[in-house]
């Protein structure tokens, strides 16, 4: 298996490429576009609808959203990875496009080393373990035990095997000894609506995607996916506290098809920056559920996509992740 990295050669080889179009005072000089693998009303549809609207009025040009859902981020990463390397096109990428698909297939159609240079972080993007509202599961406790119990038979929901949730859920259930029985979903919306619905007793999703659900008490959150508890979630307990060393947080990235000016990459991550860090920007994004992280420029946003690519090998090989 081929580690792939993102490396500051790559950002010397996008400077090479349409030169002419590098030159950030006069860009952009036509409409920008972020491609994304979620559907419209997604969590990082909605994130990124927040910061287009502010870049937009700061650019002077249309920030066009291009949904291009399906295929496990396969269809929006490809389209974003060919998309001319002009300047005016981008990928608002997940953990799941850059990080854990090239550990789950052996014939990925594009490269996340080769074919795409870092811009800019977004946020951190945590998961949860959710009940129906009146479910008899009132805590994380509550789940360990009662999946304990009945060893295959409680059912544990997810987006399927080969995704940042279905690994989660894995990595639960080895750390825990559950047996939860999980059960994968085309979707975060069908599986919320089968818990809901009470066709299965628990689930893992992103907490952008779902805590719209969580306030209007439709869902109860059990925990959260990360090493401490969260802003604004502080009564709901972090897995990490009963499961040491448990970390296991999504994140949102802007990145581009390699070939992009070196002085339009740099200009991105300047303006995107100055917008995560307005309040007022950090706190909505916030209610939707990921932490803005407006403190990285280009070079640190590539050595944490190398640092996270190290880690989920090692998370990938603790629970049976293998290509296919």
């Amino acid at each position: 298996m081929k580690r792939r990295h993102f490396t500051q050669a790559t950002l010397l080889l996008a400077a090479g490429s349409y030169v002419s179009s590098a030159n950030s005072q006069s860009w952009p000089d036509k409409p920008v576009k972020w491609t994304l693998s979620q559907p419209p009303g997604s969590g990082p549809d909605n994130v990124a609808r927040i910061l287009s609207d502010r870049l937009a009025k700061l650019w002077g040009q249309a920030l066009v959203i291009d949904n291009k859902p399906g295929g496990q981020n396969t269809i929006g990463a490809l389209a974003a990875a060919r998309a001319l390397p002009d300047g005016s096109n981008f990928y608002f990428a997940t953990t799941a496009a850059l990080v854990t698909n090239p550990l789950l297939f052996k014939n990925l159609p594009y490269d996340t080393g080769k074919d795409f240079v870092p811009v800019a972080f977004i946020a951190r993007s945590p998961f949860a373990v959710l009940v129906k509202a009146d479910s008899n599961i009132a805590s994380l406790d509550d789940l360990i035990a009662k999946s304990k119990a009945s060893a295959g038979k409680l059912s544990l929901g997810n987006e399927g095997p080969r995704t940042f949730s279905g690994m989660i859920a894995r990595l639960f259930n080895a750390r825990t000894s559950a047996g939860a029985n999980l059960v994968a979903y085309a979707n975060v919306g069908q599986g919320t609506t089968d818990l809901m619905g009470g066709h299965v007793d628990a689930m893992v999703a992103d907490l952008a995607s779902t805590a719209p659900l969580v306030r209007q008490g439709k869902l109860r959150l059990l925990g959260t996916s990360s090493a401490k508890r969260l802003p604004g979630w502080e009564n709901t307990p972090a897995l990490a506290e009963k499961l040491p060393g448990f970390d296991m947080v999504g994140w949102f990235a802007v990145v581009a098809p390699t070939g992009t000016p070196a002085a339009v990459i740099e200009r991105s991550n300047r303006d995107i920056n100055a917008i995560l860090a307005d309040k007022e920007v950090a706190d909505r994004i916030a209610t939707i559920g990921p932490l803005v992280d407006s403190s990285m420029n280009v070079e640190a946003v590539g050595a944490f996509l190398r640092s996270e690519s190290v880690r989920w090998q090692s998370i990938a090989k603790e629970i049976g992740v293998l290509p296919e």
